[in-house]
């Protein structure tokens, strides 16, 4: 009996453990925060041959709990990376498997019912990636004609093509580098997510793709994608505290630095978000 309920005790303790939402500045206390982020996105997240992390989102997250570490008195936690595919993002978050993720991770109605959002901390727009000697696509409506269209399972931008434009063949992968293979091998014709991502690959692969710019029969750009920096519902001191970080990073120079960095002089479609308004959710 003593054993039997050791182990029900244990395996209730395990069950805990997984399945709670965890506090980013609590674990900033503790001195370990496990952060999300993509592990194949040039320029925003990518994970190194030698296993090191750099890009945008990479910059922004370190910043971010760093700085709060700053504020709270106490020293830099060890930050331990996990890799984050889009459609895991909310269910790690709720787990407990990680304390924030910064993964081009927009912010919509949707996700802001499962996980809170700190930021926005930039705002870009979706477009196409084709091949540079490809000269049939210069705008969205090229896609029309039958055209093979790529983009990665559990992300909006292909669903939101595919609903404007009912003739383009809708073609998901597990992730844009995948995208980014079958576009090289003329498996598909074009790839649409967000500006900042494709610049990225574009910048990896001089000469071979080129981007092309989304609007809408208005000249209005397609989408507006504001990234946030999820992290678990209801923890508004963490949420203070991301925004707050979020905001120092722009006064004091450091957001430009790394959009240079890391995306060279392709930034002209990313703009600072203002953290906190969240106003763009209820147009």
């Amino acid at each position: 009996m003593v054993a039997l309920a050791t182990a029900v005790v244990a395996t209730t303790l395990t069950a805990c453990g997984s399945t709670e939402p965890r506090s980013l500045v609590e674990s900033i206390d503790e001195g370990h925060v496990i952060i999300g982020t993509k592990y194949d996105q040039p320029g925003l997240g990518l994970r190194e041959p030698d296993k090191t992390m750099t890009g945008l989102d990479v910059d922004v997250a370190t910043y971010v709990v760093n700085y709060i570490a700053d504020q709270r008195g106490t020293a830099h936690p060890k930050i331990t990376w996990r890799e984050t595919p889009s459609a895991q993002r909310e269910t790690l978050i709720k787990n407990g498997e990680v304390d924030m993720i910064t993964a081009t991770y927009s912010i919509n109605a949707g996700r802001a019912k499962t996980v809170d959002f700190g930021g926005p901390y930039l705002l870009t727009h979706q477009a196409l990636l084709v091949r540079e000697d490809d000269d049939r696509i210069t705008s969205l409506k090229d896609l029309n004609n039958g055209l093979k269209l790529c983009s990665v399972t559990g992300s909006s931008p292909a669903q939101k093509v595919k609903k404007s434009l009912p003739g383009v063949q809708l073609q998901e992968y597990d992730s844009y580098s995948s995208c980014v293979e079958a576009l090289h091998q003329k498996k598909v014709d074009a790839m649409t997510t967000d500006a900042t991502i494709l610049y990225g690959f574009s910048a990896q692969y001089p000469g071979e793709f080129r981007v092309v710019k989304m609007t809408k029969d208005d000249g209005q750009p397609f989408t507006n994608e504001y990234y946030g920096i999820g992290h678990a519902k209801g923890t508004v001191d963490s949420n203070d505290a991301i925004n707050e970080a979020l905001t120092e990073m722009y006064a004091d120079g450091s957001f430009e630095k790394f959009l240079k960095n890391n995306l060279g002089d392709n930034t002209q479609d990313v703009q600072p978000g203002i953290p906190g308004d969240l106003s763009f959710l209820d147009q």
